[in-house]
């Protein structure tokens, strides 16, 4: 029996088409229900989600007469068949101000092939056809308002979704039903030549073949079968197996209008709505999103989440429904409300879905792509705040406390248990952690911190350091970069230098002067340095200041400075040690994965000799930290594999002191001026980065470190209660983050270091690079006054 397969169908599994057609007997809605709902929360965990859209209908005139609908209509005296331009731009402004990120183009299909009236307009326009009139509104509500369109404009040739592809982020059209039967006289779609099943998939297979976005679904209550939804949704089951372009599937149910030949059809019960919403999730795989709209059943929210849906669709703070106009939107309050009474949290979306807002080079024409990627974080959902790195915008209000009555998710507890315990995390492991929203965005950050303060205590470190970045010119092309100057490079702020060995020195010099324990030295790979230069730089440094620990030279440089002298790598850090250097940085490391490094590094190093370099390092007895640099190009999974690579490292050599994380300052990056980046990380992913570390790197990795110059001060106060436990430098010379358009300043002195530790209620302690308190008389020296300007002394 059908109810047994159902039983035994597990998440990863799906029906088969036969099965899938016996569910029409089935009459166990509970069950049916159970297993749907336990289906969704395993692809979608306790996410329901919507899209803020305004609605704009830009013309309600279409050659088709369905007989449940009052949204399309004859030509009326007096009334324009299309919308202006002017009226499509104050609708679509209106929303904008309301906080919409979707522009919905509804319209009838092809009225001019019917009205005289929608000919004539369209001849005004400039335009021969509705597809051509909206392809010219949609191009700019996009260009005035940046919405993101979404159109459904009914049937498509393979040109009009190619023209509309370069306007809007998705499209799509209810196939509705798969049942012919429909269009014969006196059913439904009699008359509407534009509902047949068979023109309506052909429509939806041609934006597969172009890799657009889609959204379909059925509309039940109007004279099918049970068996005819299914083979509906198996035909549109068939066709996103074929080409993964549907996005969801939404089970809208029927509701009688007045005036219109179906007013006395009763509308579909609320059963048979949940019967085949719960059947939808069953036939397909369970990441796929299922939708019900919430205006059309009033009362009923609760129990189509407890069915197996994971969206509203798109709900209007402005504007109607125009095409169920006697069914307001839910106020989102209300929705909210719902849907946590459902155990489930609210979430915006785009139009177009995280799933394929992730890959917008596959998914996305690239005349829409900068404006995408200006809207999402690195796991395609909406940003939901203004804040980025290095900026004064203020910070979203996220406490890190777990709301009394609320304990999170227990899917994200076992996680969190296995990381307390020391067991390595899997790769999806650790991207749900950074999935964490809501009230699990506080249960992670709140078990970051606990295993910190189990770990290591509620010591706060901070190192005295000075950087000297001796020189900016650079033969890389790093797409992120605002720092290097020169021939090869961008070429953006400031003038190129190099700066001699002396002046290093006396840098240094005055470091030590200053209180610092460490200089901390990188630049540019410059083209007319070799091996040697490093070693000299080095040299230089000890004999100004022979007492001071020297933390110097990225994997980059020191692999070219092996290969500029021709000899090994060994050999070579040999070399460096011998002059002096003690630590090495782990910079360079961006993200440790080749997809994004061909992108954002093509010339730079790859993720193998990264840590081959790093580990060479080790063995030869260096203790150097590790980086990561996110919130660019990258997602969540390569987050993951980043710091499942240093942990792999680290459970081999044991070598690296920290972590430091470097959100993306976006302002002056080639990357992001040419519209190919997001900018930086959202707020939630910078202080989950820190609090996903402590929990992925556990207990192999015990320090992690926040960049003030990066977060800023209220930035890191919230890092350190999600994890960190380190402040870093003090920087003295900061350039490389200012470079970049940050607004942090270059120097955090020790007293506004502690000051910052001491208003978090924890206990500052300054370290040496290697994590031993500093000597009572570098803690003393850092503290006195220091009359004399630090300059840099650039040559001109």
């Amino acid at each position: 029996m059908i109810e047994s397969v159902v039983k035994d169908l597990r998440p990863d599994d799906r029906l088969s088409a036969d099965d899938a057609l016996s569910l029409a007997t089935c009459e166990d809605n509970a069950l049916l229900m159970r297993i749907a709902a336990a289906r969704r929360d395993a692809a979608h965990g306790n996410v329901v989600s919507y899209s803020r859209k305004v609605f704009i209908p830009l013309t309600k005139l279409c050659r088709d007469v369905c007989h449940y609908c009052t949204f399309a209509h004859a030509p009326r005296r007096g009334e324009a068949a299309f919308l202006s331009l002017e009226q499509v731009l104050e609708i679509a402004h209106a929303g904008r101000t309301a906080g919409c990120k979707e522009a919905l183009f509804t319209l009838g299909d092809k009225p001019e092939l019917r009205h005289r009236a929608a000919r004539d307009q369209l001849i005004a326009l400039g335009h021969e056809t509705t597809i051509s009139y909206l392809t010219e509104a949609a191009r700019l509500t996009v260009k005035e308002t940046g919405l993101l369109v979404h159109a459904n404009p009914g049937l498509l040739s393979a040109a009009d979704l190619t023209s509309l592809r370069t306007v809007s982020v998705s499209q799509g059209i209810m196939l509705e039903s798969a049942a012919s039967r429909l269009c014969e006289r006196g059913q439904a779609h009699h008359g509407s030549p534009d509902k047949n099943p068979a023109a309506r998939l052909a429509t939806i297979r041609i934006a597969g073949e172009q890799f657009i976005p889609f959204t379909s679904g059925i509309l039940i209550g109007i004279g099918e079968t049970r068996r005819e939804r299914i083979e509906a949704l198996l035909a549109l089951r068939d066709l996103h197996d074929r080409y993964g372009h549907l996005q969801e599937i939404i089970i809208q149910n029927f509701r009688p209008k007045t005036g219109t030949r179906m007013a006395q059809v009763p509308a579909v019960s609320l059963d048979e709505h949940l019967w085949t919403i719960a059947a939808a999730r069953l036939l397909f795989s369970a990441n796929m999103n299922i939708q019900a709209p919430p205006n059309l059943s009033d009362g009923s929210l609760r129990q189509l989440i407890e069915a197996g849906i994971n969206d509203w669709g798109g709900v209007s703070p402005v504007t109607p429904d125009h095409v169920n106009p006697e069914a307001p939107w839910p106020h989102l309050q209300l929705l909210e409300r719902a849907t946590n009474s459902a155990g489930k949290e609210l979430a915006e979306r785009l139009a177009i879905y995280p799933a394929y807002s992730r890959c917008p080079q596959k998914w996305i024409d690239p005349t829409l792509q900068t404006t995408l990627l200006r809207l999402v974080d690195a796991d395609g959902w909406p940003r939901g705040d203004d804040w980025s790195p290095g900026t004064n915008e203020p910070l979203p209000v996220r406490k890190i406390q777990v709301p009394a009555g609320r304990i999170g998710s227990h899917a994200l507890s076992s996680i969190i248990d296995k990381a307390f315990n020391g067991r390595g995390l899997e790769e999806q492991e650790i991207v749900r952690l950074f999935q964490a929203r809501h009230d699990q965005f506080s249960q992670v950050c709140e078990a970051a911190n606990q295993l910190r303060r189990q770990a290591i205590g509620d010591d706060v470190t901070y190192v005295v350091t000075r950087n000297i970045n001796y020189t900016n010119i650079c033969y890389f092309k790093c797409q992120f970069c605002a720092f290097s100057k020169g021939k090869m490079s961008e070429n953006l702020r400031g003038r190129p230098y190099d700066l001699p060995l002396e002046e290093i020195g006396r840098r240094a010099e005055e470091a030590w002067q200053r209180g610092a324990t460490e200089v901390c030295m990188q630049g540019g790979i410059h083209p007319d340095y070799t091996g040697q230069t490093y070693v000299d730089i080095c040299r230089a440094v000890k004999r100004a200041a022979p007492e001071i620990h020297i933390h110097a030279f990225s994997p980059l440089e020191v692999h070219q400075g092996a290969a500029t002298l021709g000899i090994p790598l060994d050999a070579y850090l040999a070399k460096l040690k011998d002059a002096g250097l003690g630590t090495l940085p782990g910079t360079a490391a961006e993200i440790l994965d080749d997809e994004v490094r061909a992108a954002l590094c093509p010339d730079k190093i790859d993720t193998e000799r990264w840590l081959a370099v790093m580990g060479a390092a080790h063995r030869h007895g260096f203790r150097t930290t590790a980086t990561i640099m996110y919130g660019h190009i990258e997602r969540y999974e390569h987050w993951a594999r980043h710091l499942l690579r240093l942990r792999e490292l680290q459970a081999e050599t044991g070598g690296f002191t920290e972590l430091v994380p470097l959100p993306f300052v976006h302002m002056e990056a080639p990357i992001y001026l040419k519209g190919r980046a997001r900018k930086g990380p959202t707020f939630r992913e910078a202080v989950l980065m820190h609090a996903v570390a402590r929990l992925a790197l556990h207990p192999l990795i015990t320090n992690i470190q926040t960049s003030w110059a990066k977060m800023g001060n209220d930035g890191v106060k919230a890092c350190l209660a999600a994890g960190a436990n380190d402040l870093g430098g003090t920087l003295m010379d900061e350039t490389i983050t200012r470079s970049a358009g940050a607004v942090h300043g270059q120097e955090m002195t020790p007293s506004a270091m502690e000051s910052t530790i001491h208003q978090l209620g924890r206990h500052p302690r300054q370290r040496t690079t290697l994590y031993a308190n500093a000597s009572e008389e570098r803690y003393r020296a850092s503290f006195l006054p220091w009359s004399a300007s630090v300059r840099n002394h650039t040559p001109v």
